[in-house]
């Protein structure tokens, strides 16, 4: 899933320990940018079932973290791109 508006702040040991209220989650990529290294402020959640990710949702979009409201979404299953550019994997 997709977790947009976050904090620069906020961790990916927050993200997990808030989102596992909703169920078993086995990985979690905080995309970070290149030159500078600082988050640039959303992250990729993979929960172990569609049923958990929808619970996230349902339990935390809009819930407020670090003074920022969270945006939950179903992550886009993108094809790479022909540059081999993969938005859903990390560098």
């Amino acid at each position: 899933m997709f977790v947009g508006n976050l904090n620069f702040r906020t961790t990916k040991d927050q993200l997990t320990q808030l989102l596992s209220a909703a169920g078993s989650i086995l990985g979690v990529h905080l995309p970070t940018d290149r030159e500078t290294g600082r988050p640039r402020g959303f992250a990729f959640v993979e929960f172990s079932s569609e049923a958990e990710a929808a619970e996230a949702i349902r339990l935390f979009n809009d819930h407020d973290v670090d003074g920022r409201k969270l945006r939950l979404n179903p992550a886009d299953d993108r094809p790479p791109r022909a540059d081999g550019f993969r938005p859903d994997r990390p560098p």
